[in-house]
């Protein structure tokens, strides 16, 4: 039988396309537990603040290694909040205090 959603990737595996209205986005169990535990508003607010870190480092004028080891840091911070958000929340805040002060890494 022949099955038009799914197709031959490039490895020869088989991939399973989802139609438009199944590739949609829609409430999901997760996004439902952290609306009720106040854990959604702490993530858009940790989002806002990673994406005005990233602008700051973007800003500075200083050499590309430094630069790289900044984003470096906050790309350490993003994969962190996925896993422990509250704690991401606390390196970023440490790290925003960093770059107020002027505290860089090293080449």
């Amino acid at each position: 039988m022949y099955n038009r959603d799914v197709q031959v990737g490039p490895e020869g595996r088989r991939v399973r396309q989802l139609s438009p209205a199944q590739a949609t986005t829609r409430p999901r169990w997760h996004n439902l537990c952290m609306e009720h535990d106040g854990q959604l508003e702490l993530y858009a607010a940790v989002a806002d603040q990673l994406k005005e870190a990233h602008s700051r480092v973007r800003a500075l004028q200083v050499p590309e290694g430094v630069r790289m080891a900044l984003t470096r840091k906050l790309l350490v911070i993003t994969a962190a909040a996925k896993h422990d958000l509250a704690d991401a929340a606390r390196r970023l805040e440490r790290f925003t205090a960093d770059l107020d002060e002027g505290r860089l890494p090293d080449e």
